[in-house]
């Protein structure tokens, strides 16, 4: 894990190494628990070698170093005897915890939180995705800023350095204060670019599918199936980070726009939830939502639960959503579709790396997107040769009799919207449908 610029050298700390004492702490409260494996995933997926790993159990944490003194002593002795050069804790420490761990530890110390937000700032791609994790990390470093000085009390001075008066840390905060303010005016800018692409897609009629779900659980690979794309993936947490949007065909002259969106995890950081509000805003406003779930992941129930609580929190509660069981091919399970009491469908279990039951989730999309089908024939007039052509190019012509008088009898399946919409284009009302 390495330092990265936030655009201000606002911190004078060594570079932190890549050998980690891991520190896990098992607490009586559900709501404090983090699992142990997740975090090591975590850690891995960051780029770190774990060197050690300093488990225990308490109540609740300590207030002023969230481990008692014997347990500090434990991971202190652990840092000696590897040569460890940062202590990662899988939990969220307060900014007067993270500073007495380091002058006891004589370490740097990283909560979870800050480790999350570093594995953002190695996954993200896009200028859009940087500036979000720049402004996350900004959020968070605000109240640690005086863990890395050691000069903080005195004042600016000597020659060409004398001023107001104004102390190392204060002009600190003010410089990350305008950077924040800078990097949420360009994003404000981007979240109106992507809300006037919203409203082009509405105007076209094309619904939206957000795909989402635990991180890890497969998510760009069914989106890769399905969009026949290639979006980065691989078996780590976080591959994904950029939002992709893709249209799909889903039969009968139907598209989709299909979003992969960034995983969840178990107490995602609410700095990144208040920094990706532009890219979470495709959940929140999609008709539809794909939750991938990763069918062969034991704590797979305990992961649903999470990723619906992510969901309340950035506001798309109410979405209608699917639940996908991915990765049956590691289950050596069948596809199938199943459907809830009311007999409406509800969970569809598939593999996306084998394509296994892919096809039978595009035709279910196909129906549940276009209940406004309708089929039957339509007479266009030998002038109305552009509708016609326009009919074809997007598959909705089913078979074709031309009459003595040179007049097209197309027998046609599309949305009704979409037949409105080609005959509008075409110059033309939407033709009269006979059986």
């Amino acid at each position: 894990m390495t330092s990265r610029s936030t655009g201000l050298d606002l911190f004078e700390r060594p570079e932190s190494g890549e050998r980690a004492v891991l520190v896990h702490i098992d607490f009586d409260r559900e709501q404090a628990r983090e699992e142990r494996r997740e975090f090591i995933e975590l850690v891995r997926s960051a780029g770190v070698e774990d060197v050690a790993l300093v488990t225990g159990s308490r109540y609740a944490p300590d207030p002023r170093c969230f481990v008692g003194a014997g347990k500090a002593e434990e991971i202190r002795h652990a840092i000696v005897d590897t040569g460890a050069e940062v202590v990662i804790f899988n939990h969220a420490l307060t900014p007067s915890q993270e500073r007495s761990l380091e002058g006891l530890l004589e370490r740097r110390v990283l909560d979870r939180t800050s480790l999350i937000l570093d594995i953002f700032a190695q996954r993200a791609r896009s200028h859009e995705g940087k500036l979000q994790v720049e402004l996350a990390q900004l959020r968070h470093m605000s109240s640690r800023l005086v863990r890395g000085w050691t000069h903080l009390e005195r004042q600016k001075g000597g020659i060409g350095l004398r001023g107001p008066g104004e102390k190392q840390i204060e002009t600190d905060r003010r410089l990350l204060g305008a950077r924040i303010k800078a990097i949420e005016k360009r994003l404000d800018k981007v979240d109106r670019q992507r809300d006037q692409g919203r409203q082009a897609r509405r105007k076209a009629e094309h619904p939206t599918v957000s795909l989402v779900g635990y991180t890890n659980a497969g998510k760009s690979t069914l989106f890769n199936r399905l969009a026949d794309a290639d979006v980065y993936q691989a078996d780590k947490l976080f591959a994904t980070l950029d939002p992709t949007l893709r249209r799909v065909g889903i039969g009968n002259a139907q598209s989709m726009i299909l979003a992969d969106t960034v995983g969840f995890i178990r107490h995602l950081p609410h700095d990144l939830v208040a920094a990706f509000k532009s890219t979470l805003q495709e959940t929140r406003e999609a008709e539809l939502l794909l939750h991938v779930v990763d069918a062969a992941d034991p704590k797979r129930e305990a992961n649903i639960e999470q990723v619906d609580a992510v969901l309340d929190e950035i506001g798309a509660g109410d979405v209608p959503r699917v639940l996908i069981f991915n990765k049956i091919d590691l289950l050596d399970s069948q596809p199938r579709i199943e459907a809830d009491r009311s007999g409406q469908p509800d969970r569809v279990w598939l593999s996306a790396t084998s394509g296994a039951g892919v096809e039978d989730l595009l035709g279910y999309l196909g129906r549940r997107l276009g209940q406004d089908l309708v089929q039957g024939w339509i007479d266009l007039p030998p002038n109305a040769g552009k509708l016609r052509s326009r009919l074809f190019s997007v598959g909705a012509v089913k078979q074709e009799e031309i009459g003595e008088d040179g007049a097209s009898h197309l027998h046609i399946e599309l949305p009704r919207h979409r037949l409105e919409q080609l005959s509008q284009e075409a110059g033309l009302s939407a033709p009269a449908m006979r059986p």
